[in-house]
């Protein structure tokens, strides 16, 4: 270690700084509420993908993507070939595939998808591209109770029979 005489118009010599590895990580409030796995505009990927995070696609994947427990979100560049299983799905860029989405599949106003489509919700915009079928279920009688056990609050839904739908679009 060197010494230097001090100059009586330089500033005090400070400490070095710790190093990164002495500083403490800030403590994580919910680390695992703010993860998700994204897929740049630049990547290609060939295969499965199995998530247990929600997905943003704005690239470009082929295969199959499974995301059970969470969303998957196909943006206005991404392109998917792949079939897509997942709780909720939105689609905003072009999907070649089969959906399931357990809960809700959102086709939005840039979105385009060929492929079959089962869902218990579903919401196209107007604008949206859609070939093939679309079979909408219901729930379950032991998760209708499951529901109403859990204090679902259902004032303000309105639902319409897809036979009433197709009825009033024809």
């Amino acid at each position: 270690m060197a010494i230097f005489a001090q100059n009586s118009n330089a500033a005090p010599v400070q400490p070095p700084s710790p190093s990164l590895a002495e500083v403490p990580a800030p403590p994580a409030v919910n680390s695992s509420a703010n993860q998700y796995s994204m897929i740049g505009k630049s990547i290609m990927i060939k295969g499965e993908i199995v998530a247990a995070d929600p997905i943003y696609v704005y690239g470009t994947v082929e295969g199959s993507i499974n995301a059970p427990a969470h969303r998957v979100t196909v943006g206005k560049e991404g392109i998917v070939k792949a079939d897509i299983s997942a709780r909720e799905i939105v689609i905003m860029g072009d999907v070649c595939g089969n959906l399931e989405g357990t809960e809700r599949v959102e086709i939005r106003n840039d979105g385009s998808l060929m492929g079959n489509l089962a869902t218990r919700r579903i919401y196209i915009e107007e604008g949206a591209v859609l070939s093939g079928v679309i079979d909408v279920h219901k729930p379950s009688k032991k998760e209708k109770a499951e529901q109403e056990d859990a204090g679902v609050d259902r004032k303000g839904v309105v639902s319409f029979p897809v036979t009433e739908m197709v009825e009033e679009i024809a």
